[in-house]
């Protein structure tokens, strides 16, 4: 119960200090991540630092990100409750905790099947019923239950995908990092009245994003961790 207790408190100054005083303020995006758990999505060794200010690696090259990153891109999102969202790039499955409190459902996209595993198992036993995880090709979508009103991509590409604008819906969006190795940025997609439109939210650094639509091992290289 102490240990619980410990990380309830550090959960708690995470979100306060992380997240709140960066100025996101929303109360449900909030309510969400003092709910779920960040060191139950880390391996055993590494939950100690759970509620640090910065990515962890989870294996497979992968990481949990920053929390602040999580939460500004789900922010981005504007998820108001009744939202069917893909997710590309499962990993933890702690970002599809978040979006399962915060959407109606939850289409999360894992290249690696360890992961994709782990992550599903996970999540059903966290009770976040709303989330199916697929292993598939992530920069391709999930086009069997689209279109999305939401769509996250916590790996970079070299440039939006062309299947997940094809699967934005209308009055959609879609947050993404777009870039390379050498550099990337934040990116913010949305779809109103058929148009789509993009501004450019703030650097970032991201795992690449693997896949028919994604950068291949000879354009990139060995996968970096994310900083």
């Amino acid at each position: 119960m102490e240990v619980m207790d410990e990380y309830t408190r550090l959960r708690t100054e995470m979100v306060a200090a992380q997240i709140a005083r960066r100025g996101l303020r929303d109360p449900r995006l909030l309510a969400a991540f003092q709910h779920v758990q960040r060191h139950l999505f880390l391996p055993q060794p590494l939950r100690s630092h759970a509620y640090e200010d910065r990515p962890l690696p989870i294996g497979q090259n992968q990481t949990i990100s920053q929390p602040y990153i999580v939460a500004l891109m789900t922010s981005l999102l504007e998820l108001k409750g009744e939202e069917n969202v893909l997710e590309i790039g499962t990993g933890s499955g702690y970002q599809a905790a978040i979006l399962s409190i915060m959407a109606r459902t939850v289409h999360s996209i894992e290249r690696y099947q360890e992961l994709a595993d782990a992550g599903r198992a996970r999540l059903v036993r966290l009770g976040c019923y709303n989330v199916q995880v697929h292993c598939a090709d992530g920069s391709s979508g999930w086009p069997q239950a689209a279109p999305y009103q939401a769509i996250i991509v916590t790996a970079a590409a070299a440039a939006a995908p062309k299947p997940l604008l094809e699967q934005l819906a209308e009055g959609g969006r879609l947050v993404l990092p777009v870039g390379g190795s050498q550099g990337q940025v934040l990116q913010l997609w949305t779809r109103e009245s058929g148009r789509l439109d993009y501004q450019d939210i703030l650097p970032v650094s991201f795992v690449p994003l693997r896949g028919e639509f994604g950068w291949s091992e000879d354009d990139w290289g060995t996968p970096d961790k994310e900083e």
